[in-house]
């Protein structure tokens, strides 16, 4: 019963008027809305009602949340989702946001929590996700990382891309795939670029991908994300397998819509990656 009251609040808030505020705010700060066709802008604005109902939103370090900070956030992370089947990140309850780069307190897990990073660091953050908990979110970095794709850093692809991932219990760098065909071309190209981005740093090669990626295969799926939707050209250039099978992951074509006039148009203030 409970699943019938969800989904039927659900269906209320996508039929109700996008408020012409919010899109304001999209068109601001999210350099990729210029991008999406007007069906797409039209999905994602209704994948973005639910999204901020649905998610207790916490502001940490004395930042006080407001629409501006809820919509840009969660524009990107719900800009994911446009060709995957979704249930609004079932896992992410609460996103936690700083208002600028920090060393958050050690948290206590919840019962039968894990964290994909160990408590005890004590490390400045962008962002971080938890198996099962919380998102944290850094203001700033957010605010920058959709306003300029061209840098190809961006903290929320980066965080959700992990509760992607984690949909399947595990951090490991594989999202749930359709079927088994799927999974053996992901685990036979994102495994060679893994080992090939090693290789690179072993010799001092610079890559295409933040060195970052080569942590773990968790990161790496994170960081490529980031690269696809930011810099979806140098990705095809680079590695045009990695490139396609995170295309049919997400069911969009970043590099093609980049190409599009009505970007340039509405937004010549961005300027795009190449």
């Amino acid at each position: 019963m409970s699943g019938w009251f969800r989904e039927r609040r659900r269906k209320k808030l996508t039929q109700a008027i996008f408020p012409s505020a919010w899109e304001d705010i999209i068109r601001r700060n999210v350099a990729h809305y210029c991008m999406l066709e007007d069906t797409e802008r039209a999905l994602l604005r209704s994948i973005i009602q639910v999204f901020i109902a649905d998610k207790n939103w916490e502001g940490a370090g004395g930042l006080e949340l407001d629409d501006e900070i809820r919509v840009t956030i969660s524009a990107q992370a719900c800009l994911l989702l446009l060709g995957v089947p979704h249930d609004y990140y079932q896992n992410v309850q609460t996103i936690i946001v700083y208002p600028s780069t920090v060393v958050p307190p050690q948290r206590k897990l919840r019962a039968f929590e894990i964290s994909n990073a160990p408590l005890d660091m004590e490390l400045p953050i962008l962002g971080q996700a938890f198996l099962q908990g919380p998102v944290i979110i850094i203001w700033d970095a957010a605010l920058r990382g959709g306003r300029h794709p061209e840098l190809g850093h961006n903290v929320i692809y980066h965080e959700f891309a992990h509760k992607l991932d984690m949909l399947d219990g595990a951090a490991d760098g594989t999202p749930p795939l359709r079927d088994r065909a799927e999974y053996r071309e992901w685990n036979r190209i994102c495994s060679r670029e893994y080992a090939r981005l090693r290789h690179d740093i072993e010799m001092g090669k610079k890559s295409f991908l933040d060195a970052y990626a080569a942590t773990n295969s968790a990161e790496f799926f994170a960081v490529a994300t980031e690269q696809f939707f930011d810099q979806p050209r140098i990705m095809l250039a680079q590695a045009p397998d990695l490139y396609r099978v995170l295309q049919e992951y997400y069911r969009q074509n970043p590099a093609e819509r980049m190409t599009r006039k009505n970007c340039k148009k509405e937004n010549s203030d961005f300027s795009l990656a190449v």
